[in-house]
Order: C-alpha cells, then sequence, then structure tokens
C-alpha cells in the first residue's frame, strides 16, 4: 500500500470519527498549533499502527488489534461507544454509530471520500472542522446540522 493510501486509512478512525475535521489533526496538518494553543496534535488514529489512542484505554479489542471498527464487536454498540455517540450527537449533531453503520454499508474506501466532501469548506474548499464549528483554511463560520 502506497503511503498516500495508509495516510488516507489513518482518517478512519476504529469509533467512527473522521480525523479530517478533528481539532487535533487539524491544528497539527495546519500548523497551527502554538497559535490555537496546543502542545501536539495528531495524524489519525491508525498512526504507527497504534489503533485509536482514545479508545485502546476502554476497549480490550482494539487494544489487542483484534478488530478495526467497532462494528465488527458483537458488542456493537458498546455502552462507552454510545456513551461518547450521545456526547457527539447534542454537542456537534455528529454519530460515530451511524458512521460505522455507514463504512460497514459502503465501506471504507468510499465513506472517506463521503467524508471528504462533506467536511470541505463551501467557501474555499478547505477543511472544516467539527470541533470549533469553522474552516481551517478560511475562518468561515459553519452551522453544526451537517
Amino acid at each position: 500500500m502506497n503511503e498516500k493510501k495508509i495516510k488516507e486509512m489513518n482518517l478512519a478512525a476504529p469509533c467512527g470519527m473522521y480525523c479530517g475535521t478533528c481539532r487535533q489533526y487539524l491544528v497539527l496538518k495546519k500548523n497551527l498549533l502554538k497559535e490555537r494553543g496546543f502542545k501536539r496534535g495528531c495524524e489519525g488514529c491508525r498512526i504507527r499502527n497504534k489503533n485509536c489512542v482514545f479508545l485502546r484505554k476502554f476497549c480490550a479489542k482494539i487494544r489487542k488489534k483484534e478488530i478495526d471498527f467497532c462494528f465488527e464487536c458483537e458488542e456493537f454498540p458498546c455502552e462507552n461507544r454510545k456513551k461518547i455517540d450521545d456526547i457527539y450527537s447534542e454537542r456537534y449533531n455528529y454519530s460515530f454509530v451511524d458512521n460505522l453503520y455507514r463504512i460497514k454499508e459502503i465501506g471504507v474506501k468510499k465513506w472517506l471520500k463521503e467524508q471528504e466532501n462533506k467536511w470541505k469548506c463551501p467557501e474555499c474548499g478547505g477543511n472544516l472542522c467539527i470541533h470549533d464549528n469553522e474552516c481551517y483554511d478560511c475562518g468561515k463560520p459553519i452551522s453544526n446540522d451537517r
């Protein structure tokens, strides 16, 4: 697999997050660490063969790399997954669970393309951040109704 393809796959987190819209990813990608007050960013949840850095704390199957996505688990959606999904649904109108069902339905490659288009700024074509509700390229505020 070529380096670009590996990097793209890093943006499909095991939990269903599209890392390309995550603040931690964008501050690193756009070289905005100091400007945004971050000590470090993230290159994507699968970088350096670590799988999901956050979920590894809570899920042995992710930690042991027994599954690639949460939907592969017989307990999906587990209580931890539901709890995080509820928080993101309320704060950001974003569902990890829905994303995981979509990945299962159409495959990760097509899902990544959908997400790339969904999180593209309508003004400049730059990267929209789910956590800050703005474009990290032109600064335009975005609505939370994606």
